[in-house]
């Protein structure tokens, strides 16, 4: 193999990963080779290699691709503590039990929102895997969090809506983050995709900074009453509980 050649296989590989960790959907091979232009046997060829490096890993039901075990842990380590889905699996347990409905651990990225860990929904309608996917931060509950507490930053530009009802302007945007800053936490229904809900509230560092979200979203077929903000102010203690583990004092730098 010439230097122009591994360079181009590097290349190649790099475009291939990027297009996984940035999809919306968990893309197939199929799909990235019809995305990136490359034959579908050398794609094929370059994501066994990064399987094999643990950078991209494989639905075996479906045969998608998403971020794997390595990308993963680099995202924990991100949050600047040793384990964040560690000290986070008394949460994640509480919400589950409480709610029945999915319950999330997630993160910011550059341009999305990654979830580290997930406990199912106790039904079948609603149970997704969301562990390792990418969301666009502007159609989702944990997405809001973040831009509302500073830790990605705010678009100047209107976005592109993910589904009918998707906050896509910037303003609307910004007098939603206020709501999310009074109250504590995030709702979303039917941002991402139809048919869909989600809450969610910070989780903090020591130095209080906003590191991370919890998450409970289900199908709007359950959706009911007063549910969004029972479970937000439910998931807003939680998430309270997981920064004073996290070396949060709310009240010590209230003093200061």
């Amino acid at each position: 193999m010439t230097a122009q050649t591994g360079t181009q296989s590097i290349d190649r590989a790099a475009q291939l990963l990027v297009h996984v960790v940035e999809s919306v959907e968990p893309p197939s091979v199929g799909e990235l080779s019809e995305r990136t232009g490359l034959p579908k046997s050398t794609t094929s060829r370059l994501v066994g290699a990064l399987e094999r490096q643990g950078l991209v890993q494989r639905d075996a039901a479906r045969g998608s691709l998403r971020a794997g075990p390595v990308l993963q842990r680099f995202a924990r380590r991100e949050t600047g503590e040793a384990d964040l889905v560690e000290l986070a699996a008394d949460a994640l347990d509480h919400l589950a039990a409480a709610s029945g409905e999915t319950v999330n651990l997630g993160v910011a990225t550059p341009h999305a929102v990654e979830q580290l860990d997930q406990r199912d929904s106790r039904h079948i309608l609603g149970s997704t895997n969301w562990v390792g996917r990418s969301v666009p931060p502007h159609g989702s509950a944990l997405g809001k969090v973040f831009y509302a507490y500073g830790t990605l930053p705010l678009p100047r530009e209107p976005l592109e809506p993910l589904a009918p009802r998707t906050i896509i302007e910037p303003q609307a945007l910004e007098r939603d983050l206020e709501t999310v800053r009074a109250r504590g936490y995030a709702t979303a229904v039917e941002e991402l995709e139809p048919g869909l809900w989600a809450v969610a509230a910070p989780v903090r560092d020591a130095r209080g900074g906003v590191v991370a979200a919890l998450s409970i979203s289900g199908p709007t077929v359950r959706l009911h009453g007063d549910l969004l903000d029972d479970l937000g102010r439910l998931c807003r203690r939680e998430a309270d509980v997981l920064s004073t583990r996290l070396g949060y004092d709310d009240l010590k730098r209230g003093a200061a």
